[in-house]
């Protein structure tokens, strides 16, 4: 007959040593049949912050001075969700514009443009206050060098990722680059995404009409490499003139791969 051997009230997980492979919530521990303090706290602190990305409203104001400084004009534009919880409740709400906000675009539709870049709170709001400047800021510099006439970047609250389409319609902009704010986890709050549509078109474009790039975040993808994705999309999609499923990624940099760690965001 087999003697079980005695578990001391605080036992040490024997998964502990993969802790450092992966930010998913493993080897916690237990104190008896329960959790041990420090974990239950620290899963009550990440819901916490998950809750208030969610909630708290982006600061566009602060969003926009950070443009500036940079010489970078931009748009402050409204979806038909005024608040929050409409803009929960209602998605449908979150893909269409104000009619103020239709105007403001029309002012700009004089010329045609290459690229506009829309960005939006989506889901986390902490993911555009962590990485929309800091992002876009670095990518402009690559769009230039290729010779892309840009639109103002558009700041769009309570939008969703179709917001991009009829935003791009309105400044007959060929290619549509949304970043927004992805629905947070216990272990990425601010997980940022980034949506790419060529000719994207209100109330046509669909989601398989679109690349995602997702997981930009300080345990995820940094921004160049983001970047180098992006600029291998668009420059796949102006030969081929589509996007979406019929568009795969094929970039091959295993830097691009390795996400296990925390690593600076943007490399130099």
């Amino acid at each position: 007959m087999m003697t079980q051997l005695p578990t001391t009230p605080n036992q040490t997980d024997p998964w502990t040593h993969l802790r450092h492979l992966t930010p998913a919530r493993i080897a916690l521990g237990r104190a008896g049949t329960s959790l041990p303090t420090h974990a239950q706290l620290e899963f009550q602190l990440a819901h916490a912050l998950a809750r208030d990305a969610v909630h708290i409203p982006l600061d566009f104001l602060a969003l926009s001075q950070q443009f500036t400084q940079h010489g970078i004009k931009t748009l402050q534009l409204q979806t038909q969700a005024e608040n929050q919880q409409l803009y929960l409740q209602r998605p449908d709400l979150g893909k269409q514009l104000t009619n103020a906000s239709i105007e403001r675009l029309r002012k700009e539709s004089s010329s045609s443009h290459d690229v506009v870049i829309v960005i939006a709170d989506g889901l986390s709001s902490s993911a555009i206050s962590h990485h929309a400047a800091a992002l876009v800021t670095h990518l402009i510099p690559h769009l230039h060098q290729q010779g892309l006439h840009l639109a103002p970047v558009c700041l769009v609250q309570h939008g969703r990722v179709a917001i991009g389409d009829p935003i791009a319609q309105q400044l007959n902009a060929t290619l549509c680059i949304v970043l927004i704010g992805e629905r947070p986890g216990l272990s990425s709050p601010d997980s940022l995404g980034i949506y790419f549509t060529y000719q994207a078109q209100a109330g046509v474009s669909t989601d398989a009409d679109r690349n995602c790039i997702s997981n930009i975040h300080q345990h995820g993808l940094s921004y160049s490499d983001a970047i180098k994705k992006l600029l291998y999309i668009l420059s796949q999609a102006t030969q081929r003139k589509l996007s979406g499923v019929q568009l795969k990624d094929e970039t091959t940099d295993e830097a691009c791969l390795t996400m296990s760690q925390p690593r600076a965001l943007l490399d130099h």
